[in-house]
């Protein structure tokens, strides 16, 4: 069976593509570089990241831009012999503007160097490129400035339809540009993805919102240029109103496989008990995956209904994989996993020497330029992430070590650092959601240090997170047990706010602008149920 989600931990906006027999799903990194993660699979089941295309400066460039800015909601597909890419770089997330820029690349092989890109427009966000049988369309948002504004809780009047003009790499875009839908009631239309079957061509957009109101929205018409008339439930997918473990299903697309077979993709959240009455989902956004069949040319769910299922049936010979240990000596080469945040210039944040990743103090934490910050997705609900540091700061304004990370106002840090009276010690900072302020506490007295290399871990249960540290055999924990459900898309300023997912990571900052180096030798990610716990 397929175990939903396929891609787990912070992987939104699927956009699906099939080449022979093998699969590909592209999904949005906003501020996390290098941008997009696709993934590749031969059985719908096991996915393997195969590449991260956006990975120079002539690529993108994310400097300045905002918490969950970036690179929005990718659409890949393969034609004339080679894949592209449309993907949007975000510079500005609340307020009237958006400032969204929407760029086409290609390669002629999925994990190779993609090309420089040729800019489209920046009408809106969400953009989808269509290749019909002799031309090419692209398809995104509009945005409309004048709407009552954003931020907490966008404005439906601010989604102001979908945008469609013909593109070709040769002129650009050419032709007039149409709006060819305003979407359902259910308002915030966004995601479109064009596909053609038995005469008509579809168009699936996301509606609702990145919060538990999303679906997956079909129209289709005769015509490319419309009108689209929409499906008769409206949503093929959407779980509003329900009890099902997967929640904020929206925003996918559709695929035939090989052997006959439909599937749509959608994005997801797995909400969990928060430590007041409210739930969360702390790892965010993730994409999966259901069968879907065709009743006279409409779109529907095989198991019926509108809520997708947890299993879903797959090749007789695919089997998925438990929770797996993750455990990695550090040093000359960062593992897959791994990404920073905004910068083209990773060399000015960290660097892999032989048997260590040496980050290299910046700008202090939650910085939108230069952050020395490397981490990888959370992907279970509970886990155990550790790595070992050797680090001498000079001052309290260096400090380095184990972060709980979502954005600028939601993070914990377990860090060393200096202190004018006890030396080197180990303290934890803390922004809690605390927005707009993004004010830092610090929930644990200094502890003096030894000198040399500390080990620090975390245990994140759920809700709870405890942080601990070890200098020789003993074990002690660093401060009290911590809130986890902030490090979430609910946290802060909520789900309309903030939309990416939970990271854990090796962190350093230098206020001074001396550039003080931290030394990270080993970093391992347990989750809850892997054979080898730590």
């Amino acid at each position: 069976m397929i175990i939903n989600p396929i891609l787990p931990g912070f992987n939104p906006d699927p956009s699906f593509c099939r080449v022979g027999q093998n699969y590909y799903i592209a999904t949005s990194t906003f501020e996390w570089y290098p941008g997009v993660q696709i993934h590749h699979s031969r059985d719908l089941v096991n996915w393997t990241l195969v590449s991260r295309p956006l990975n120079r400066k002539s690529l993108l460039d994310m400097r300045g831009n905002p918490d969950s800015g970036g690179v929005w909601a990718p659409c890949l597909s393969f034609a004339d012999g080679q894949f592209w890419l449309v993907y949007t770089d975000v510079k500005r997330l609340d307020g009237p503007f958006k400032d969204a820029h929407n760029y086409i690349t290609t390669c002629a092989t999925i994990d190779g160097d993609w090309s420089d890109p040729w800019f489209v427009n920046s009408h809106g966000f969400d953009p989808t490129l269509f290749h019909d049988d002799d031309r090419k369309y692209v398809a995104n948002v509009q945005w409309n400035h004048r709407g009552n504004g954003t931020g907490v809780n966008p404005a439906h009047d601010a989604f102001d339809g979908i945008l469609l003009q013909e593109w070709s790499p040769e002129n650009g875009l050419v032709g007039p540009v149409k709006n060819i839908y305003a979407g359902t009631s259910r308002g915030l239309t966004e995601a479109p993805h064009v596909f053609k079957r038995n005469g008509y061509y579809y168009l699936t957009t996301a509606e609702g919102g990145t919060g538990y109101q999303h679906a997956v929205t079909l129209s289709r018409s005769r015509n490319i240029w419309g009108p689209y008339e929409d499906h008769p439930e409206l949503h093929v997918i959407c779980a509003d109103g329900t009890d099902s473990p997967i929640q904020r299903t929206g925003h996918g697309q559709y695929v035939e496989t090989h052997w006959g077979e439909c599937y749509h993709t959608f994005l997801m959240g797995r909400p969990i008990s928060g430590q007041d009455e409210g739930s969360f989902c702390p790892l965010g956004r993730e994409s999966g995956i259901d069968r879907v069949v065709w009743r006279d040319d409409w779109m529907y769910l095989e198991r019926g209904g509108m809520v997708a299922g947890v299993t879903v049936a797959a090749p007789d010979d695919a089997t998925a994989s438990g929770p797996q240990a993750v455990r990695r000596k550090l040093g000359g080469g960062l593992a897959p996993e791994f990404q920073w945040l905004r910068t083209p210039e990773p060399a000015r944040i960290f660097r892999e020497d032989a048997d260590c990743l040496m980050l290299i103090g910046r700008e202090g934490v939650g910085s939108w330029f230069e952050q020395a910050l490397v981490a990888r997705r959370q992907e279970h609900h509970a886990y155990v992430a550790e790595t070992t540091m050797d680090f001498s700061p000079a001052t309290y304004q260096q400090a380095a070590g184990l972060t709980t990370y979502y954005n600028a106002h939601k993070y914990h840090a377990v860090v060393v650092t200096r202190d004018a009276e006890l030396g080197r010690v180990l303290t934890i900072l803390s922004c809690p959601g605390d927005w707009p302020d993004a004010a830092v506490q610090f929930p644990m007295e200094p502890v003096p240090l030894m000198d040399g290399p500390i080990t620090v871990r975390v245990i994140v249960d759920k809700a709870k997170q405890q942080f601990w540290y070890q200098q020789g055999e003993i074990w002690q924990k660093a401060g009290p047990v911590l809130d986890a459900s902030v490090i979430s898309d609910e946290g802060g300023k909520g789900e309309h706010g903030s939309f990416t997912g939970a990271f854990v990571g090796m962190i350093a900052f230098d206020v001074t602008g001396q550039g003080a180096e931290a030394r990270f030798t080993q970093f391992d990610y347990v989750p809850q149920g892997a054979a080898d716990d730590i």
